[in-house]
């Protein structure tokens, strides 16, 4: 009964770490928008109206363009900045280091990449404007720059940590279960030795 009770322990914390946050993220993310913030010809700003239930909101950058043999993956291709009411809420500079890579046209050597460009926490009912520029990295030859906006997906930082604690609980329980079994369910202590003297004192 013991052991059952662990298992539980474990199960309950490996869903409040893992299986909760990947739902939230996953199930109750949605797309706000999609828009076209930059092509050969240069770049522009866009406003997006946005709302609390939105947040948190998540900004991705799709980033067509051919680089030079030699480019370097950290270098900056682009900025972008959001702002409402005079406050900038976002600021980022990015790189090509863990971006999302799919060949395009090999014949024109044009690959399209995907950005995290970053999120932002908290949103109050207004219009965004979203800036995006380039970076200080050479060569690069810019086909399209499309920025996606991604709502929700939020959950309590807080859980993950109380789960892996349950997790590491339960499997901790449920090993010494095995433990105290293999010891004879008295925790691996000795007999207690016989009285010398009295009735169950042993033989000479």
């Amino acid at each position: 009964m013991t052991r059952v009770i662990f298992l539980l322990i474990f199960l309950i914390g490996a869903g409040i770490g893992f299986a909760y946050p990947w739902a939230m993220q996953n199930r109750t993310a949605h797309e706000i928008g999609t828009w076209r913030v930059g092509d050969a010809g240069g770049f522009q700003p866009i406003d997006a109206r946005l709302t609390g239930a939105d947040a948190p909101v998540k900004a991705v950058i799709d980033l067509a363009a051919v680089l030079p043999q030699d480019f370097d993956a950290g270098a900056r291709v682009l900025t972008i900045t959001a702002a409402t009411d005079g406050r900038t809420v976002l600021a980022n500079t990015l790189t090509l280091d863990s971006a999302e890579k799919r060949e395009e046209s090999p014949q024109t050597h044009l690959q399209v990449f995907r950005i995290e460009a970053g999120s932002i926490p908290e949103v109050g009912d207004a219009g965004y404007t979203f800036t995006v520029g380039p970076g200080d990295a050479e060569g690069i030859r810019v086909s399209s720059v499309d920025l996606l906006l991604f709502g929700g997906g939020s959950y309590d930082q807080r859980a993950q940590p109380v789960g892996f604690s349950l997790m590491a609980i339960g499997m901790i329980g449920f090993l010494l279960t095995f433990r105290r079994r293999a010891d004879g369910g008295n925790g691996g202590t000795k007999p207690p030795p016989k009285p010398r003297w009295g009735r169950d004192a042993g033989q000479p």
